[in-house]
């Protein structure tokens, strides 16, 4: 028991040194170091990237070019027959050249089929798809980090139902033991008594293990050091009665639900985007059927002397046409590869959908259905508190047993539990429906 005692003693001492964690605190964390996020944010600086080169092919390229070549032919001599058919000896010789060259030019797409407007307008797309999904990951790591906290809390609100536990059969034997000595209860209540003790010290052990371990599992999703003391702030300490009807009144009826989720939901966004740049590879796809007319032009000079570099220039413009003719049916496979992916994108789009309604529909039954579990917990507790005191009045008085006292403390002690856990559970399926709904807010916590 002295061990026990000690233990709570330094864990009640330690938390005057731990650092305090507020739920927003732990949201804002988890929103700059969680690494899925980081990546997804990396990748937006790609996709603005290939919008930017989307832009550019409709702009005329131009490049720069100059060159220099040095050339020497040395002959050591020789002897050869002239048009007469005379012999003719040709002397040694060594012979050099240069010459200079310098140039701009380039060239511009003037149509291709509408193919570079449509890839404008799909990395238009992708980008925004990608910051709406940046959007839900951040709304999904409110609702993770919501949950993962409360469910730290409520390991420590069900360790402090243990301590409490403690206490009552510490002073439980110590008046069980009393009574012994006046004779006025059997050595076996003694035993029984301090059985029951042993037994809630283990239990608080068992709950402090617990905690800990959630504990630890919060701090390393945080990507915090677990060796610090950390202490977390129930962020309803004010909200102990917990009226579940004003929950409820945030919520309108699911077809209203349903229908503000497909407008705010930002992976359902996301997905329609999917189904426009879906379109937009089928419009490309299709610009292998159309002529693909181009602009080229250049400017330039060249000399075998630098000094007269400009005096001999040169500008030239052509324009070309290319009209496709036969391509070894590969428009014709790229187009039936872009049907494919636009189906498969609207059906994504719909099953998603589905999936929306699902989530709502679920999410709405299991609040309805927590707050009914919460409301009778309440009434169990109450009931069980009452049985409790009945029975240890009773004991008090002789008229009632040992095991009639234990057995409503068990019943009392079970029904805190129970209420403890339905309160956070409670907690959880609100802002899983709110995460459903996608109400929940992450742009206070950046």
């Amino acid at each position: 028991m002295k061990k026990v005692i000690l233990l709570l003693a330094i864990f009640t001492a330690s938390n005057f040194a731990q650092k305090l964690l507020t739920l927003d605190e732990a949201i804002k964390i988890a929103l700059q170091k969680n690494p899925n996020l980081i990546k997804l944010q990396n990748s937006l600086a790609g996709n603005e990237a290939q919008l930017k080169n989307a832009y550019g092919e409709l702009l005329p390229s131009l490049g720069a070019q100059a060159n220099w070549s040095w050339q020497r032919i040395s002959d050591a001599g020789s002897q050869q027959r002239n048009f007469l058919g005379e012999i003719v000896t040709v002397p040694p010789s060594t012979v050099e050249n240069r010459s200079y060259s310098a140039g701009i030019g380039g060239n511009v797409v003037l149509f291709n089929g509408l193919a570079n407007f449509a890839n404008i307008n799909l990395k238009k797309d992708n980008l925004k798809a990608t910051e709406y999904n940046i959007s839900k990951l951040k709304q999904t790591i409110v609702y993770q980090t919501s949950d993962f906290y409360y469910t730290v809390l409520n390991a420590e609100e069900l360790m402090k139902v243990r301590e409490e536990n403690v206490k009552y059969f510490q002073k439980f034997y110590e008046s069980v033991s009393e009574r012994n000595k006046l004779g006025i209860v059997a050595i076996a209540d003694v035993y029984s008594a301090q059985v029951q003790l042993g037994n809630a010290e283990l239990a608080l052990i068992q709950a402090q293990n617990d905690f800990d371990r959630l504990k630890n599992g919060l701090l390393t999703y945080l990507a915090l050091n677990v060796m610090d003391e950390y202490q977390l702030v129930d962020p309803f300490v004010k909200d102990k009665s917990l009226d579940p009807n004003t929950y409820l009144k945030n919520f309108e009826d699911i077809q209203t639900l349903v229908n503000v989720a497909l407008d705010n939901r930002f992976d359902f966004k996301s997905q329609q985007l999917a189904l426009n740049a879906a379109e937009d590879g089928l419009t490309i796809a299709k610009s292998g059927y159309f002529p693909t007319i181009s602009l080229d032009y250049s400017y330039g000079s060249g000399a075998v002397d630098i000094n007269k570099m400009f005096d001999r220039k040169s500008l030239r413009v052509g324009m070309s046409l290319n009209i496709p003719i036969f391509s070894n049916f590969s428009t014709e496979t790229q187009i039936q590869q872009a049907e494919i992916n636009k189906l498969n994108q609207k059906e994504d789009l719909l099953a998603l959908e589905r999936q929306i309604k699902i989530e709502i529909k679920q999410g709405y039954n299991d609040l309805v259905a927590a707050k009914k579990s919460l409301d009778v917990a309440n009434k169990n507790v109450l009931a069980a508190e009452e049985n409790r005191k009945i029975n240890l009045e009773r004991y008090n008085l002789g008229s009632a047993t040992i095991l009639e006292v234990l057995q409503s403390n068990r019943d009392y002690i079970d029904a805190m539990r129970n209420k403890i856990n339905n309160i956070y559970d409670f907690y959880r399926k609100y802002d899983n429906l709110n995460n459903a709904i996608g109400r929940l807010d992450f742009s206070k916590y950046e």
